[in-house]
């Protein structure tokens, strides 16, 4: 940190300031915030990113393999995929794919491909990549037992899980900060009747509630109303720790030196919380907030995988590993699992910005 900043820069700069410095020298913490950034740009411009609609199927296209690009021909940068064909074997009759070296199916750069509204507003059909010819197929990551191409379901699944992730954690900071904070700030008895609130949802077996509180919804609602529906179950389970953070903070700065010169200044309660009290936690419930979002994606996956989550047509990360609940289906498509993977990848990189920030809470650590 002394090698970007002189001494004198270093005592004058701001608390912000310090926690950048010190958080960019976390390696990792700045290869998750580069993970999750990208995370998020996907699951903004799906549409546009994937290169089908995910819900378009083909019954003749069933359990079709993974292809790998060909970047060159002929020595020039023409990237391409080789088709495959369906046949079956003349003894089993089993009915496999093999690979027809008898053309190539050429792909582009902002390929024109399936019409699409951006955010329910923007009309186009321009995809990043995709097919040369509208007509042909490509499936990067194999398709499903419907014949729909997992990668674009795996691109349209990060909008649903991501999010509920982010409007999860709100509707928990919100609950966490209020609670916590009248917990912590004026403690006493108060505080006593908070705390044993928090033990008692504590105590509660966290997948049985989230099982009972979703079994309970309508199976005619549509997925909007599910969706917002299973954020606030997880958001009702989820705000607990974040509530002992906050409350653990505010109980240590009450007997600060500016929070009693604020006293003494005369000013209100509110104003004392809101604007001498929080802004020096900023830091801390930044850090609490991004190591909770993996665990709000990792119970919108589990609901969803155990059928109690968003259903068809709905599409989440959650929601297409039911599809690996068919031994015989990953037997026959072992891509399949492959929503898993997203789901472990940007459940690392939130742990590892989490971490990051955690540790950069505290500028002045060594």
């Amino acid at each position: 940190m002394s090698a970007t900043l002189s001494n004198r820069d270093l005592d004058t700069a701001s608390q912000s300031r310090l926690v950048w410095l010190r958080f960019r020298r976390h390696k990792m913490a700045m290869f998750g915030l580069c993970v999750v950034a990208l995370l998020y740009f996907i699951a903004a411009f799906a549409e546009p990113i994937a290169p089908f609609n995910p819900d378009k199927s083909n019954a003749r296209l069933v359990f079709h393999p993974p292809q790998t690009v060909h970047f060159f021909d002929d020595w020039a940068f023409s990237p391409y995929v080789l088709p495959y064909k369906l046949v079956r074997d003349p003894v089993t009759l089993q009915p496999a794919y093999v690979t027809d070296g008898s053309r190539k199916v050429a792909l582009r750069f902002f390929a024109t491909g399936t019409p699409y509204k951006l955010w329910g507003i923007f009309e186009s059909d321009i995809h990043v990549f995709g097919p040369e010819n509208l007509g042909d197929n490509m499936f990067l990551l194999g398709a499903d037992r419907q014949g729909r191409d997992v990668l674009s379901r795996i691109i349209h699944g990060a909008r649903a899980s991501l999010s509920i992730g982010l409007v999860g954690v709100s509707i928990s900071l919100l609950l966490g900060i209020t609670i916590g904070g009248i917990s912590g700030f004026f403690a006493g008895r108060v505080d006593w009747g908070v705390q044993r609130v928090i033990e008692f949802i504590i105590s509660l077996p966290t997948i049985p509630i989230w099982l009972s509180l979703a079994a309970v919804l309508p199976k005619d609602w549509p997925p909007m109303a599910t969706y917002f529906t299973i954020t606030l179950i997880i958001s009702l389970v989820g705000w607990t720790e974040l509530a002992r953070v906050v409350r653990g903070r505010f109980l240590a700065l009450r007997g600060d030196s500016f929070v009693t010169a604020a006293w003494l200044d005369g000013c209100s309660q509110p104003r004392i919380i809101f604007r001498h009290m929080l802004p020096s936690l900023t830091s801390h419930i930044i850090a609490a907030v991004t190591l909770a979002i993996p665990n709000m994606i990792l119970a919108e996956t589990a609901l969803s995988f155990l059928g109690l989550g968003l259903k068809p047509p709905a599409i989440s990360w959650g929601a297409l590993l039911r599809e690996a609940q068919n031994i015989q289906s990953i037997a026959a498509a072992p891509w399949l699992l492959l929503p898993g993977a997203a789901v472990a990848i940007t459940v690392l990189a939130l742990n590892f910005l989490g971490d990051g920030l955690r540790d950069a809470a505290d500028p002045y650590a060594h």
